[in-house]
């Protein structure tokens, strides 16, 4: 076999037609050896003796894509140093385009021996672990162009790859559960009726299944595992996993861009699947444990604030270079439109506090690809200090929590003061304004993957997770959840009309709030998990969505048309997707008198400061003025919308709300979510200034006054 010096950059396998090009980074080795492992079981070993600034490499002419391959790293075996050398492990390149097979469980994967952690154990990994794989980086995009939707357009469908399409009835079997599945016509037929206009799949990062979760006979359905963070997971295939995953991703990404939908990753930077001390060595901690993981004042033990075992160390300028090209890649490569960072306050602890200024804060800034694409941070991880809601730098959004428990606690009769609601409801300007930040900044939710599920949201007061194994153990259990007086499935038919009118509460609340609405897939059709909180390690039909249509579907079909009806509206109207915090007066140049946003109690007077001081957040009117959007559209033209009376009775009682005098004489209602069918466009009632309106209790009706 011919080996030429080859070139210390691009890091990883990079075939250019005529050969792969290999590079590896590592200061820690005194060898290396690249392992081009062959189907028979052999492998042929070539070591890397060209070394530029600790990263070794070689060209290899003839190796084409699909030739698997892994790293074996000569060096010190001493944990006492942080070190953990092993050439007895083959180990996965940290650049791996593509992965093939999984992780077979046992002391072959491990640099120990069990029950002796500091002795080394030299028993053959290969046979047992994942390998790498030379990919073909050529694909035709055809005129692919990514959709680039503005905040304000932005509707987020969370889904898993596999969850989703699963149980799908018009999905061929083989497809189910796959990227080929994804840009099905049935998958994206449902999106974009129900006015889905980015998909965020969770982690489709290379992960591992846990040892742990294997043993119990579960899996990591989840995927917040990640080993390659440039690899599609290989599982998540129906083409094989030779390279076909590659393209397998990159066609579902075009066919979700052909039909307007961007797809925005979850991606786990923070940490990897090597776990802690007592972790299999699978790739990082044998090529350089100390440069890519923090490690306690005890070199043999890793600092977690992921509670995942490992943090990789974001002051290392090689974690960095990792992360922004693992970025870069997927942009300019896999062509994906956006990032949700899991766990993203661990990516601002250079040392130990969470720095808003830290260096990959910084990198990410002044990247050319990456900061033109979307960020959204889940802003908190469970290290000290941790939970940084309202505190990322401006050009990121965050996954916004506090929204998320503001809403819960109001329709489940929980005491929070109006102030808060309202400012969540018009934005969140105390978490996003003094930065420069927008609305926009602010990802709205009220679920997602993980906790309850909407319907089990409005079904269970306490968590059900016996079977993750854990005797219920694991899981939040503060959830602000409420069962409306039965826990679990009912055959009360008042307990579920209640249940129902709650889920569309919260659909209609999410969707006429400011910020980013982001559903979790399945919440439009009532999905439940029966009660687990915390189905990251069910992969079977607890956790996959069941259609309606399919056998025992829940019912769920009766939801969808309303989050369809509810999610057009807000699509159909900017006042209710403004870019600019309300002002509270109103607008100069609109020539309207009238505030752009005002409030009122159930009686129709507006609220005075006694009333906010006092008022529990149970019933509310909000007027939105349509006449006095001060933002203007793309090219500069002044934009005017219908306006809006919204009215929520989230008290246990009904109450009798009267219109407000001088916001308008005649206005319909189009939203009732008292009604199973919300009030279908058109078909509401009229009502006039001064008329009251009966609103059930726990119910909200949105009236309309044409501009």
């Amino acid at each position: 076999m011919q080996v030429w010096p080859g070139e210390a950059y691009p890091l990883g396998a990079t075939y250019d037609g005529a050969g792969t090009n290999f590079a590896v980074f590592t200061e820690a080795a005194n060898r290396v050896e690249l392992c081009l492992l062959h189907d028979d079981g052999s492998e042929t070993a070539v070591e890397l003796r060209e070394s530029d600034a600790f990263v070794r490499h070689a060209y290899l002419p003839g190796v084409m894509p699909g030739q698997r391959y892994g790293f074996r790293v000569h060096g010190p075996y001493d944990p006492a140093r942080g070190l953990r050398c092993n050439s007895a492990k083959l180990l996965l390149d940290p650049y791996a385009k593509a992965v093939s097979g999984s992780v077979r469980w046992g002391e072959e994967v491990y640099g120990y021996h069990f029950g002796e952690p500091d002795r080394r154990n030299d028993l053959d990994s290969a046979p047992h672990t994942m390998t790498s794989v030379v990919i073909n980086p050529y694909f035709d995009w055809g005129d692919d162009r990514p959709p680039r939707t503005d905040y304000h357009h932005t509707v987020i469908y969370e889904a898993h790859v596999k969850g989703l399409t699963m149980r799908h009835p018009g999905l061929p079997e083989e497809l189910r559960g796959t990227y080929a599945a994804l840009a099905h016509p049935a998958i994206i037929e449902h999106l974009t009726k129900l006015g889905v206009t980015a998909l965020e799949l969770m982690p489709v990062h290379q992960f591992v299944n846990d040892h742990r979760l294997v043993d119990m006979g579960l899996n990591n359905y989840w995927g917040y595992n990640t080993i390659g963070f440039f690899a599609p997971h290989n599982a998540y295939a129906s083409w094989g996993d030779r390279g076909q995953q590659v393209l397998e991703f990159k066609s579902a990404v075009r066919a979700l861009h052909e039909a307007g939908i961007e797809v925005i990753l979850d991606v786990v930077y923070n940490h990897t699947a090597e776990g802690n001390h007592l972790g299999p060595t699978l790739s990082f901690k044998g090529i350089d444990n100390p440069s890519y993981y923090r490690l306690t004042d005890d070199p043999r033990y890793y600092m977690d604030t992921t509670g995942t075992g490992n943090s990789l160390l974001m002051r290392s300028p090689h974690v960095l270079q990792l992360i922004m090209d693992s970025l870069r890649y997927w942009v300019t490569e896999m062509h994906v439109d956006g990032f949700r960072f899991d766990l993203a306050a661990t990516l601002a602890r250079q040392f130990h506090e969470v720095d808003r200024l830290s260096s990959f804060f910084d990198l990410v800034q002044q990247d050319p690809v990456v900061s033109q694409v979307k960020l959204i941070a889940e802003p908190w991880d469970v290290g000290e200090g941790g939970y940084q809601v309202g505190n990322f730098p401006p050009l990121w959004t965050e996954w916004n929590g506090k929204y998320r428990d503001t809403v819960r606690d109001v329709w489940r009769g929980e005491q929070r003061t109006l102030a808060e609601f309202a400012g969540r409801l018009t934005g969140s300007s105390d978490l996003y304004q003094d930065d420069g930040r927008r609305p926009l900044a602010s990802i709205n939710f009220v679920t997602c993957h993980d906790g309850f599920t909407l319907h089990d949201l409005v079904a269970y007061n306490d968590k059900h997770n016996e079977a993750n194994g854990e005797e219920n153990r694991d899981g939040e259990s503060h959830n602000r959840s409420w069962n409306c007086g039965a826990e679990g499935d009912s055959d009360d038919q008042d307990v579920l009309a209640l249940r129902a009118r709650q889920m569309r509460n919260f659909v209609a609340t999410l969707m006429l709030s400011q910020g980013v609405p982001m559903i979790s897939h399945g919440d439009e059709f009532a999905r439940t998990q029966n009660g687990n909180n915390n189905a990251y390690c069910q992969d079977n039909e607890l956790s996959w969505v069941h259609w309606p249509g399919t056998e025992d579907d829940g019912g769920g079909g009766e939801l969808l048309e309303f989050t369809r009806a509810m999610v057009w509206l807000r699509r159909d109207h900017p006042v209710f997707r403004r870019r600019r915090f309300f002002h509270g007066r109103p607008v100069e140049g609109t020539h309207d008198e009238l505030s752009d946003i005002a409030w009122f109690t159930p009686e129709g007077a507006e609220m005075t400061q006694q009333d906010w001081d006092s008022a529990q957040a149970s019933t509310l009117t909000v007027f939105l003025n349509g006449n006095a959007i001060s933002e203007p559209g793309a090219r500069g033209e002044r934009i005017t919308d219908d306006s809006f009376l919204l009215m929520f009775n989230a008290s246990p009682g009904p109450l009798d709300f009267v219109v407000p005098v001088d916001h308008g004489q005649e206005w319909q209602v189009v939203v009732d979510t008292a009604r199973p069918d919300g009030v279908p466009p058109g078909t509401g009632p009229k009502v006039a200034a001064g008329d009251r309106i009966t609103l059930v209790d726990r119910s909200l009706t949105v009236l309309q006054r044409p501009a």
